[in-house]
């Protein structure tokens, strides 16, 4: 790795103060340097001087040399070489050359810099300034200066040798926010930690004194000088990085694709979300998740994720705690969540940590911002079909803040303008509200509350109407015990439902409801007993309380009999403890167990079938009848986690992982894609939960200095009592839907490759993953089997999957974006002939997903445009032109048939069959 500037600055400035009047004889450069990267051309110089340089290698890595000089100074062929570009030198008196980009280090600090009323004055001013407009640049960056050459005596006790545990928090200095997966470590000893959601960490390390480095995303790289006696707590402040050629900023744990434990784990914050052109110009965060490898959609316009050849009911989707049951708006066109208001997006695809369960697949935790603790402001944007608003501010400064933000469209003026008649006749429209209170007790008692309100109501074409609604709220309690053990108490509530109501004919005006509400309480503890351990700890429960739904007359004209199916409750409990341990320098490990409880509840009448008979009405052989709060069915079972690291080298690694997940809920679905109208399932007596197992391989490697990362991983996973459906299954109202649910087994394996460029001017990822997912139902009766008991794809099989992510900043405030996926069709149904039997026309269908839909590729081109940079403005703003499918490809959606004058026509469906231009203005005050 490089030599970074910003680690050898505080050398610089120290040295500085005892190096007068020791200046060298300075040695001539001569050569001729054509199209060098500046970095071999440092390379270079040091060789041919005794000048050694300092510098960040992502920041110079699009800047090239050509020269030629013949016995010049150093300082000569400096100012040639940086001639026209944003870089600067200085050189101090050890020969020590810096290149920073815009600004030049000064060589010798102000006089006055070390006397105490100085440094105080600087504090008083940035505080102050604070209370009423953000600070000078020079004022917060003195002020930060400061903290770093400060030397914090902390703790008291400490016997020499003794052990001693550091903790606090990492929070923005202009915001208050916590700094979320910082990595603040020391060198000697090599010892390191992230922080949590609550911008939390604890360090444990002999008593002394250390250098305690700080970086992350977004922010610059900091350090803390720190003598510590005992244990003690440090509250970090640090100051957002805003340096153009670092716009996507994942640079906040550049190293931890190699060293980190965990693996098949994607995090993105909202800056690189931000970059990724989108259908209507808005960012989703959906839409950039399907970008991941390993992650698809059955088609255009849905946001249902399918994780590594599972289902979409098999991935846990958080919103700040709470369970998100549909995170899509009109039918999947928009994600359900405002992106002003998030902060971070982890997706766990294997090795999830034991505090998760409930699904096989994968975890989506979407983490919101906390609100600014330090002064008000505020966020938006306009586009075409939608409009946001974000509010923040303190409550109580620097102990207590707000934030809300709210989403609405109006896209009904579109369907109003558009030629065909039935077009014109629709509607369709949403909202979403979202907010989120903090508030710190004292120093170890914080509160967080989150609520989210999500609401649409769509009708095309016909006179039916869909209306369906997210509501979701969560209160957290974070409590210290000391600075190696915290614990974290959440209650959270999640309802999910719909109304399709149908009135134009009042003989069959109708309205079919349904509901699923979730309430739940967890205990979560983080304990840190030394630097080699982390363990985690926790206890869970969760009642479900299902209306499975309701057909219901609408108006007294109505002939539609009323049909309501019972209610489904029960409980799902569950504890874990996990450890993660450094075995050695180079060897980690990290071992878990959950164990889960699942007791369905009365009352309910549960149906008993004829053994050795398939499942209908007329195999029915008793009805027993559980009253309320009865224990009908009870499953239960240990959950595994295991995952290892081996670092190779500095640069590279290999790790391994194995979990087992249960799942005691299930999505049942008449369409491939995720739909408003799906309906949630409960275990029961006959429906099994499903069990799956997850084993993945992978290496990961990092070149020029952590700036690109690559990995390769493998999985294999196996499925058991995987719902699928009997040919001509009854989804809606059925009384009796196990006898149309079939146990099957599934399994899926695929190799995912990524290559990422983090820094410079053109930054951006390459995704390519293969995998296969298959299932097979070979139980039960030879009526029950599909595909004669043999394997067979599953709706969302798509073998090859390609996605390009580049983004190219022009300037400071010009950039664009451009976007690339294909993908293998999903698979499908064909009917292949017909026939009589009986003087009745039958069609013969091919065996199931024996056939797949066209390839599906398209391309979008975004364009940033961003106002001035002038620190003292009343608002900030930008805008984002873009174009998606940009080459006008008609992908499909689905291939239907229909039966027209006897004869079996088949359609394609295309949502997007031509480019869409996009326009959005955003605003920031």
């Amino acid at each position: 790795m490089r030599h970074l500037y910003g680690l050898f600055f505080f050398l610089l400035t120290l040295t500085s103060l005892t190096a007068y009047g020791q200046q060298p004889t300075e040695k001539k450069v001569s050569g001729n340097f054509n199209h060098l990267l500046f970095e071999q051309f440092a390379t270079q110089l040091e060789q041919q001087t005794a000048f050694r340089f300092y510098f960040d290698p992502a920041a110079v890595d699009s800047l090239y040399v050509t020269l030629q000089v013949q016995e010049q100074p150093i300082r000569t062929v400096l100012e040639q070489a940086l001639q026209n570009t944003p870089f600067r030198f200085a050189i101090d008196d050890e020969n020590r050359v810096f290149i920073t980009s815009g600004a030049t280090i000064e060589s010798n600090l102000s006089e006055d810099f070390f006397r105490p009323e100085a440094t105080e004055t600087v504090a008083a001013s940035a505080r102050t300034s604070q209370n009423d407009a953000r600070p000078s640049a020079a004022v917060r960056s003195r002020y930060v200066r400061e903290a770093e050459f400060k030397v914090y005596e902390l703790g008291s006790g400490g016997a020499a040798g003794s052990k001693a545990t550091l903790a606090g928090h990492i929070r923005d200095l202009k915001s208050g926010e916590p700094t979320i997966g910082a990595t603040i470590y020391t060198d000697n000893p090599a010892v390191g930690t992230s922080t949590d959601q609550f911008g939390y960490y604890s360090l444990t390390l002999p008593v002394g004194r250390y250098d305690v480095k700080i970086r992350g995303i977004g922010i610059k790289n900091t350090k803390r000088q720190v003598i510590l006696r005992g244990n003690a707590k440090l509250e970090i402040e640090v100051e957002e990085d805003i340096t153009p050629l670092k716009e996507v900023v994942i640079e906040a744990e550049k190293d931890k694709n190699v060293s980190g434990m965990q693996m098949g784990l994607e995090k993105l914050d909202i800056k690189t979300m931000r970059q990724v052109p989108t259908a209507f110009g808005e960012t989703d965060i959906l839409r950039v998740v399907l970008t991941l490898p390993g992650v698809k959609s059955v088609g255009e316009g849905n946001t249902g994720l399918n994780v590594r050849g599972g289902a979409t009911d098999q991935n846990l989707i958080l919103f700040n705690g709470t369970t998100i049951y549909n995170p899509s708006h009109l039918f999947g066109f928009f994600s359900a969540f405002n992106p002003d208001i998030l902060q971070t997006v982890e997706l766990y695809k294997s090795a999830i940590p034991a505090k998760y369960g409930g699904r096989l697949s994968s975890v989506l935790e979407i983490k919101t911002r906390e609100g600014n603790k330090k002064k008000f402001s505020g966020s938006g944007g306009i586009g075409p079909l939608t409009s946001r608003l974000t509010l923040e501010g303190p409550i109580v400064k620097d102990k207590s803040a707000f934030i809300i933000s709210g989403r609405t469209s109006y896209s009904d003026w579109i369907l109003r303008r558009l030629s065909n008649s039935s077009f014109r006749q629709s509607s369709a429209s949403f909202y979403d509200i979202s907010a989120h209170v903090n508030y710190q007790l004292n120093e170890k008692n914080s509160v967080y509350a989150t609520g989210y309100l999500s609401a649409d109501k769509f009708r095309l074409a016909s006179d039916t109407s869909y209306q369906y609604i997210n509501q979701n709220a969560s209160v957290k309690w974070q409590h210290n015990f000391n600075n190696k053990l915290y614990s974290v108490v959440t209650g959270a509530y999640s309802h999910y439902g719909y109304d399709i109501t149908s009135v134009e004919n009042a003989v069959n005006a109708s309205s079919l409801k349904y509901g699923i509400n979730q309430t739940n309480a967890q205990v979560d503890f983080s304990y840190f007993p030394n630097s080699k351990h982390t363990i985690d700890f926790g206890v869970s429960s969760l009642l479900y309380n299902i209306s499975p739904g309701s057909l219901t007359p609408n108006g007294d004209s109505s002939l539609i009999a009323t049909d309501v199916l019972a209610r489904e409750r029960a409980l799902e409990s569950a504890f874990y403890a996990s450890d993660r341990i450094d075995l050695t320098q180079r060897l980690s490990i990290s071992i878990g167990l959950r164990y889960s409880l699942f007791n369905a509840l009365g009352p309910r009448d549960v149906y008993q079938y004829a053994p050795g008979q398939s499942r209908t009405e007329s195999s029915i052989v008793d009805t027993v009848n559980y009253s309320s709060g009865k224990v009908l069915a009870t499953y239960h079972g240990p959950e595994y986690r295991l995952s290892a690291r081996y670092s190779l080298s500095d640069n590279s690694s290999v790790k391994l992982s194995y979990n087992r997940t249960r799942q005691y809920i299930h999505q049942l679905s008449n369409t491939a894609s995720v739909s408003p109208a799906d309906i949630w399932k409960l275990s029961d007596a006959n429906i099994r939960p499903q069990v799956g197992d997850q084993v993945s391989v992978g290496y990961y490697r990092n070149f020029k200095s952590n700036t690109i990362e690559t990995s390769v991983e493998t999985y294999y996973k196996w499925l058991s009592d995987f719902v699928d459906y009997k040919s001509g299954a009854t989804l809606i109202l059925n009384h009796h839907i196990e006898t149309d649910i079939v146990n099957a087994l599934g399994k899926a394996y695929g190799v995912e490759v990524m290559v990422k460029k983090l820094t410079g001017k053109i930054n951006g990822w390459v995704s390519y993953t293969y995998s296969r997912s298959l299932v097979r139902v070979n139980s039960g009766t030879t009526s029950d089997m599909v595909n004669g008991g043999n394997y067979y794809p599953s709706n969302f099989d798509k073998p090859h999957d390609f996605t390009m992510i580049g983004n190219y900043r022009f300037s400071r405030r010009f950039s664009s974006s451009l976007n690339f996926t294909y993908s293998t069709g999903r698979p499908i149904t064909l009917p292949l002939a017909k026939y009589y039997v009986a003087n009745s026309l039958r069609v013969y269908y091919s065996d199931r997903n024996a056939y797949r839909v066209p390839d599906y590729y398209r391309a979008d081109f975004a364009l940033n445009i961003e106002g001035s940079h002038k620190v003292k403005k009343l608002a900030h703003s930008s805008w984002t032109l873009g174009v998606y499918n940009l080459t006008g490809r008609r992908n499909p959606y689905s291939v239907y048939f229909k039966s027209e004058n006897g004869q079996i026509k088949g359609y394609k469906l295309s949502i997007f069959g031509q480019p869409i231009p996009t326009i959005t203005y955003n605003f920031k005050f």
